[in-house]
């Protein structure tokens, strides 16, 4: 049905329909499944993100102990009321990384599109629950437009680390919500897209370098930025700002930036973050090694 952003934005605009509904016309296209099928999956998808966010912020901790009680200390910050970046910016920042710290902690989250990258999709919306009140419905239309462009990228460039880097992960998810988030706050499928854009040029060239090759840092506080850009750049969308530069270029753009970045930050914990000498402490603490050995 579509192939890119461009296609789906026109197919938007020419048909009058939501992007949401179009993905799933699609899915149900591709997978012979009816309508109410399609809906009911994405709706368990949907209370396995609300589970984790609420089990992250009653305080979990990975068993490396590298992370953990993050979002409980936003929570808490955001409480005190001495808040610089507004409160419904640091509550999806807390609810992306609760979703995250429940994956380190080996809980079960939703990959949206991947597990290191879980958390910014679901942190945006649950945040946007007392703003913008949506039905449950509205929530699991959020996910298929999330998932729209997810598709894009998924079949244009990569969402994987270990290919295009943590542009590819948490750049895709973070541009998968911004997009999102334009939808349910009433904006149009072009400003949807301008929202992916900008969200996505904004973290090109992102590396993937996980200390002890976990996915715990920095990967947990990268989608806590994801979800803070997300949310700024469907601000901008929606204020009417654009992008000099297409949607589909700049997911080209990720595509072949990743394709040139060195094996050594694309998932390997042979560069980076990962190599600092704090880094190979905590790997050689965690692992049980000898501080000169892998």
């Amino acid at each position: 049905m579509f192939r890119n952003v461009a296609e789906l934005v026109e197919l938007a605009e020419s048909k009058q329909k939501k992007i949401s509904t179009l993905m799933i016309e699609q899915e149900m296209e591709v997978t012979g499944k009816s309508r109410d099928q399609i809906i009911d999956q994405m709706g368990v998808n949907l209370d396995v993100m609300e589970q984790a966010v609420e089990k992250g912020l009653q305080g979990v901790r990975s068993v490396s102990g590298l992370t953990g009680g993050d979002a409980v200390l936003l929570q808490n910050y955001i409480k005190s009321g001495n808040a610089l970046s507004g409160e419904l910016l640091l509550d999806a920042v807390s609810k992306a990384v609760a979703t995250n710290e429940v994956n380190a902690a080996m809980g079960t989250i939703c990959a949206t599109p991947t597990a290191g990258s879980a958390g910014v999709v679901p942190g945006t919306l649950f945040a946007l629950q007392n703003k913008l009140k949506p039905n449950r419905e509205q929530k699991i239309e959020f996910l298929f437009t999330a998932g729209a462009f997810g598709f894009v990228v998924a079949n244009n460039a990569s969402i994987s680390g270990a290919a295009g880097g943590c542009q590819a992960e948490v750049g895709s998810a973070s541009g998968m919500a911004a997009a999102a988030i334009v939808e349910l706050a009433g904006g149009t499928p072009a400003q949807s897209a301008e929202a992916m854009a900008i969200t996505l040029k904004n973290m090109l060239g992102l590396v993937c370098d996980p200390v002890a090759g976990l996915v715990e840092v920095p990967c947990v506080k990268r989608n806590a930025m994801g979800a803070a850009n997300a949310m700024v750049a469907a601000d901008m969308a929606l204020a009417g700002i654009t992008s000099r530069i297409p949607c589909d270029e700049v997911i080209d753009a990720m595509y072949k930036i990743g394709q040139t970045m060195p094996s050594a930050l694309r998932e390997t914990a042979q560069g980076g973050l990962a190599a600092t000498p704090t880094g190979r402490e905590l790997e050689a603490k965690i692992f049980g090694l000898p501080l000169n050995k892998k």
